[in-house]
């Protein structure tokens, strides 16, 4: 059968860079970081002392304080990111058939506040079990995909994907079938984490993965360059709505990009490590451009994983270098972690849109904080550093890869009829 094309027809973002597209993109065409000493709770205690959490969001701005308190931030982040999108592809929703209308989102966590909060409070109580009749409810990572339906009465497919930092690049995946296979006409798609919280600092200190550069956090997140020494723990949502083309031309939809294929791979190697020459990234990188049907020399820009990890940047370039040959040289490589932190499950969604809005503006967002070089690194790679770079994209792909060893890549292209 011939598959259909996909489209991207809407776009939504809630991002330590900004709040909404506009934001997100003026932080990431100007290098901002977003990160700074954590607010959400005394952290004096901690080994990493800050994050990249969202300025400025007030849940009572989008929600009454009644529904507001039986939603985990991360749900809230997801309903209020899909709203944005939704209304950017402007959809009417009295005319689409909902039953063809699915959600599909990612999260690597979910509720983690609300879990930690109700275990602190049974702990520290009598003994008996007095827990919110909104515990699960509010903590499971299939509420907020759950949430966005509810709202809107998308009665088509409904899940969470989840692969740790490769959950919301595994739902775009899934969306993606889903409408070129003709079983749905629109996917609200994408993802969001909320884990700035005591337990996942903690255990993220515990595992040795943040950065610990507490006397200057906003240039903590330095991928790629040689004194890294771990990743920033961000928050927030990415919002896509993925549409089959036939169905977006008929209501005129105005389209930002064509979502062009997927890929999935595994690196069977270690839970949290990566492979060392990047055997499994290597692979999904292959596979999504066979998906795609797209040549690796017409690839123009690729946003990395790029963690600011020791292993993982090094491992990921390898890679690159492996999959790309010389023309490797010849594609602008760039990690928005720099500025946003790593947003787990939701790190594949607001990647995929700077990658898709790094299409619409001619401009690659820089990969910033980058004082040293790492010998480990090929210097014939443009890293993109410092500083955005003008170049005309046509073609974008993004990396994204989860403990467990969970790959998952993404290319897009510019829109022709």
């Amino acid at each position: 059968m011939e598959l259909k094309r996909v489209v991207v027809t809407g776009l939504g973002a809630l991002t330590p860079i900004g709040n909404n597209i506009e934001e997100y993109w003026e932080g990431l065409s100007t290098g901002k970081s977003g990160c700074a000493p954590i607010t959400y709770f005394d952290a004096e205690k901690f080994k990493t002392k800050f994050a990249c959490e969202l300025k400025n969001f007030n849940a009572e701005d989008f929600f009454d304080r009644k529904e507001a308190r039986k939603l985990d931030r991360f749900a809230q982040y997801a309903l209020v990111s899909s709203d944005q999108a939704i209304k950017d592809a402007g959809i009417n929703l009295d005319e689409v058939d909902k039953f063809r209308v699915g959600v599909i989102w990612g999260a690597g966590i979910g509720g983690l506040e609300t879990f930690q909060d109700e275990v602190i409070n049974f702990a520290e109580g009598d003994g008996t079990p007095r827990f919110n009749p909104f515990f699960i409810p509010k903590m499971i990572a299939d509420i907020a995909p759950g949430n966005i339906s509810i709202k809107h009465g998308f009665m088509g497919p409904n899940y969470t994907t989840v692969s740790a930092c490769a959950s919301s690049a595994n739902a775009m995946i899934d969306a993606l079938n889903y409408i070129r296979l003709g079983h749905c006409d629109i996917i609200v798609t994408g993802g969001s984490e909320a884990a700035v919280t005591k337990a996942g600092m903690g255990g993220f200190n515990a595992m040795h993965a943040l950065s610990t550069r507490n006397d200057n956090p906003e240039t903590a997140s330095r991928p790629f360059d040689s004194t890294r020494d771990g990743f920033v723990l961000g928050e927030g949502a990415g919002a896509l709505i993925l549409e089959e083309y036939e169905h977006a031309k008929a209501r005129g939809a105005k389209i930002y990009a064509e979502i062009a294929g997927g890929g999935m791979s595994s690196d069977a190697y270690h839970m949290t490590a990566p492979h060392p020459e990047g055997i499994g990234v290597e692979r999904v990188m292959l596979n999504c451009l066979r998906d795609a049907n797209i040549k690796p020399e017409e690839v123009d820009a690729i946003n990395t994983h790029g963690t600011s990890t020791p292993l993982g940047d090094v491992a990921e370039l390898k890679a690159i270098t492996k999959v790309f040959g010389e023309h490797a040289k010849d594609i602008n490589i760039n990690s928005t972690k720099s500025m946003t932190g790593h947003l787990l499950g939701a790190a594949g969604a607001i990647e995929a849109i700077a990658s898709i809005l790094a299409m619409q503006h001619s401009l690659v967002p820089p990969t910033i904080n980058h004082t040293t070089v790492d010998e480990n690194i090929d210097s014939s790679l443009n890293l993109t550093l410092n500083k955005a770079q003008k170049r005309e994209v046509n073609v974008a792909m993004s990396n994204t890869f989860g403990f467990g060893g969970h790959n998952a890549c993404v290319i897009f292209k510019k829109f022709s009829e």
